[in-house]
């Protein structure tokens, strides 16, 4: 299947699905309502997975396309890092979630009301958060060297005039974006495991709306220039 196919299908699913974890009852108002969310988490992330999977099939059959990403809008291209979101933005999203309902949940929580939403993480989390963010910022610096030390070849060549086995170069690219790929999943399974099963949904609507607004802003922004 062409990707750009499939990365429709897959999108208009994730709508589907964001949907269904909107409708949960957060908290959960039945001793069965932790079960239905992880299934319903679950159920995104192996969503996420599948998307991971063709992705690194496409990538193995044609790199560069992937790399430009011709299936998002210029505005979401602008924002990639290595044919796709940066992990660490996965952090920053919790701390501005987290903030913001802590803020708004501020009065309950002074008087020893747990939320148990994001607002509500213990020390024990943000611990791990912040632990979990030093790795991921760590792999994410070292696969940047990797693509700008390719970067820095390639131009060596180019200038030089001695640019050849573009297959081998472009296999070398394939590798440098699925570790980037593999990193991103990585990070979202991690940040998953370690909140509880409404934290999760709660970060996973967070992070889809940010997807969504970012790719209607871009569509809009695309429309206004062609009318130029």
């Amino acid at each position: 299947m062409d990707f750009q196919k499939f990365y429709e299908t897959w999108y208009e699913q994730l709508h589907d699905q964001i949907r269904q974890l909107t409708k949960a009852p957060r908290p959960p108002t039945t001793d069965d309502g932790d079960k239905q969310l992880i299934q319903l988490v679950n159920k995104v992330m192996l969503h996420f997975s599948e998307f991971y999977r063709v992705k690194s099939l496409a990538v193995n059959q044609d790199v560069l396309s992937i790399f430009s990403a011709k299936w998002s809008t210029t505005m979401e291209r602008s924002l990639l890092w290595i044919a796709g979101w940066r992990p660490t933005t996965a952090f920053h999203l919790i701390y501005t979630e987290s903030s913001i309902l802590f803020e708004s949940r501020l009065v309950d929580i002074l008087q020893g009301l747990r939320t148990g939403d994001l607002g509500d993480l213990s020390p024990a989390q943000f611990t791990r958060v912040s632990d979990f963010q030093c790795e991921t910022v760590q792999q994410e610096n070292s696969i940047t060297g990797q693509l700008s030390e390719w970067q820095q070849d390639e131009a060596i060549e180019l200038i030089g005039g001695t640019c050849m086995d573009l297959e081998k170069k472009t296999e070398r690219l394939a590798m440098i974006v699925k570790k980037a790929d593999e990193l991103r999943l990585q990070t979202l399974m991690a940040v998953v495991e370690l909140l509880t099963p409404q934290q999760a949904v709660e970060f996973l609507i967070a992070a889809a709306r940010l997807h969504f607004g970012i790719h209607r802003w871009g569509l809009n922004h695309d429309r206004e220039r062609t009318k130029k």
